[in-house]
């Protein structure tokens, strides 16, 4: 009986022992300047939304970005994307949460250039909405403005 005593909690501590080994290590996560160079000929556009404050009806969610009417990505509160585009006009837009405005950000996009939009809730009357509550709306941001905000969100790479 005193044999079982001593070892099982020897067992059991080598037992744990091996499981901490095989657990999977941290990866470190890449930043937003390991991006790859942007491809010739093409434009690209890097997504962001920062995280909302607290206690609004739309901060939990993670709405999806879309292109032309094509689904691009969800985007996380407090992440960053990017995603390389053929020159040409795109219709930006984003999954309504609350009240949705059907705002639409078009842009032009050239030929080595980087654009930059963030999703952001906004309460509709902000937009010149005439709907109330709030949605989501996609809005074109300066590089000066924009890039700034990148040191403190998750890069999530190419969408």
């Amino acid at each position: 009986m005193r044999r079982y005593q001593v070892l099982t909690p020897l067992c059991f501590g080598l037992g744990m022992l091996a499981l901490v080994d095989w657990a999977p290590r941290p990866v470190a996560a890449a930043s937003w300047t390991s991006a790859p160079p942007l491809p010739p000929g093409m434009a690209r556009v890097w997504v962001l939304r920062q995280p909302n404050p607290p206690g609004g009806n739309v901060a939990a969610a993670d709405p999806t970005v879309y292109v032309n009417g094509a689904a691009l990505a969800q985007v996380p509160q407090g992440t960053v994307f990017f995603h390389d585009f053929q020159p040409g006009t795109y219709r930006f837009t984003v999954q309504a949460y609350g009240t949705p405005d059907n705002r639409v950000d078009t842009l032009q996009l050239a030929s080595g250039t980087q654009s930059y939009v963030q999703i952001q809730a906004v309460p509709n009357w902000q937009v010149s909405s005439t709907g109330a509550g709030a949605s989501f709306n996609v809005l074109t941001m300066a590089p000066q403005v924009a890039q700034p905000y990148f040191q403190t969100m998750t890069y999530l790479g190419r969408r």
